[in-house]
């Protein structure tokens, strides 16, 4: 029996003998609420009423995180997400505005271990990115699903993009996804940076930024990091977007367009300092060029329709610097 549970049999045993609850307290140095406690515990559960209780109240009303919140963070984290994922899905996908803080506490609880990091994404690096929104976009495709592509187009300083899905990864595609992507995009852009898909190296979409006056410069190959702003990003939308959205919904577009909107408006990016894309954009806003300072600045006799064998290309170069 605990030394605890002893003690406080005593107390009642002597109290049961003389029945005189002062007498009890000061011989065995308690308050009468103490005494009346343990003698009511006695009577209604015996031994085990003796025994310590848990002092957890039976509700929390001012509890941070609630059992149906905590069941939303233990779901997104099988998606492997850390805490910051785990905050932008709640609020997209539950309207749950949760502060940063309790997540991890949640995931500690649970026992649920960190995520592992590699080793390139511990080490200390310097971001690359240009001062001037619109300076470089890059584009690329990802396929999701049979007969589903999606083409992305990432502004390298901001991080604001544009998605489009289409049946195909085709030239066709390409061109249609450039007019969308300068409707959609705030400012005018200069350059526009591939990898050296045969969808990017059509002629007539090569033509097109041209007349545009777009500097078209793709990356050499076996060099995605070279794009890795937005193969980043296209790994975002597999993670949180694609993980929960239905393939076959007949207003996927529409989902596609609202998943758009919220990373560019809503969802915070470390990258940025906490900011979204928009908020970015808006405070350098003053210092973005002009259509009319972009069209100034494009040569057109600099540019030429580009070779997608890169091996091709570097001879063309060679005997375009002989001439």
């Amino acid at each position: 029996m605990d030394q605890s549970v002893k003690k406080r049999l005593k107390w009642v045993e002597l109290y049961e003998e003389t029945k005189n609850a002062g007498l009890v307290c000061l011989k065995c140095g308690i308050s009468r609420p103490t005494l009346r406690l343990w003698v009511r515990r006695y009577k209604e559960h015996g031994l085990v009423g003796l025994q310590d209780q848990s002092m957890r109240p039976a509700s929390s009303p001012n509890r941070k995180v609630h059992e149906q919140q905590e069941q939303w963070i233990l779901e997104l984290r099988r998606r492997r997400l850390g805490a910051r994922r785990i905050k932008s899905e709640l609020l997209r996908l539950h309207g749950c505005a949760l502060s940063l803080a309790p997540i991890p506490k949640v995931l500690s609880r649970h026992q649920q271990p960190p995520l592992k990091r590699s080793r390139l994404t511990r080490k200390k690096r310097h971001r690359y990115e240009r001062p001037v929104p619109g300076e470089q976009v890059q584009m690329d495709v990802c396929k999701i699903a049979p007969g589903i592509y999606q083409y992305t187009a990432i502004d390298d300083c901001t991080r604001f993009k544009v998605l489009a899905i289409y049946p195909r990864r085709t030239a066709a595609n390409s061109l249609r996804f450039l007019e969308h992507i300068i409707e959609e995009f705030p400012f005018h852009f200069q350059r526009v940076q591939t990898d050296r898909g045969k969808e990017f190296f059509a002629t007539a979409f090569q033509e097109r930024l041209m007349e545009y006056g777009i500097k078209f410069r793709p990356i050499k190959p076996g060099s995605p990091h070279l794009n890795r702003k937005v193969e980043r990003t296209q790994k975002t939308d597999l993670e949180e977007f694609w993980a929960t959205a239905d393939t076959k919904d007949v207003e996927l577009p529409k989902r596609l367009r609202e998943w758009q909107d919220y990373y560019n408006h809503e969802r915070p990016h470390g990258s940025l300092g906490n900011r979204t894309p928009w908020e970015k954009w808006y405070e350098l806003a003053s210092n973005t060029p002009l259509g009319e300072e972009v069209e100034a600045m494009y040569d057109a006799s600099t540019e030429r329709i580009q070779e997608q064998n890169y091996r091709v290309e570097l001879q063309l170069r060679k005997l375009k610097e002989g001439v």
